[in-house]
């Protein structure tokens, strides 16, 4: 009895107590999984851009994989900080063998929209409950819109 009761303290003193700990593992998990599959599909997206504006474009696209392993290993962290094991999995990757630019944008919004999706339910998960994770949640949040918001102004044509 007197380990559960120092587990309680300890799970108070973390900010963890009403935690559902196992499902924000689950979560952190799929954003993990998305993540990698970011890393993947941006750096596919940068081997398969030609014409005059390629050399701007895979520079974005390589970034986009760079920051989207950053993302993945503070997810893995943030797995390990709740006592979980990091998914080995990665997320979805479909060959569409669309390659044109356009396509590429809009394959984008749609990942990027559904990594906006995952932090929110981590947000709704650890909101009021623990507050690193809820920070982190938050300024993925913002990260994740922020490229919404570029790609969709990527894709607007001049007029």
């Amino acid at each position: 009895m007197g380990k559960n009761k120092d587990k309680k303290r300890i799970e108070a003193l973390n900010g963890q107590a009403d935690l559902d700990t196992k499902e924000a593992i689950r979560v952190l998990n799929k954003i993990l999984e998305l993540e990698l599959a970011g890393v993947v599909r941006y750096m596919h997206y940068s081997f398969m851009i030609f014409g005059h504006h390629r050399i701007p474009i895979v520079g974005w696209l390589r970034d986009q994989s760079t920051e989207s392993m950053a993302h993945a290993s503070l997810a893995g962290e943030h797995v390990t900080n709740l006592g979980g094991h990091p998914s080995l999995q990665i997320g979805d990757l479909l060959e569409t063998h669309k390659h044109g630019v356009d396509e590429i944008l809009a394959e984008s919004l749609e990942h990027e929209g559904e990594g906006l999706a995952a932090y929110h339910e981590l947000l709704g998960l650890v909101e009021d409950r623990n507050v690193m994770l809820e920070e982190y949640a938050r300024d993925m949040i913002a990260a994740e819109q922020a490229h919404l918001h570029e790609i969709q102004k990527m894709m607007r044509r001049s007029v």
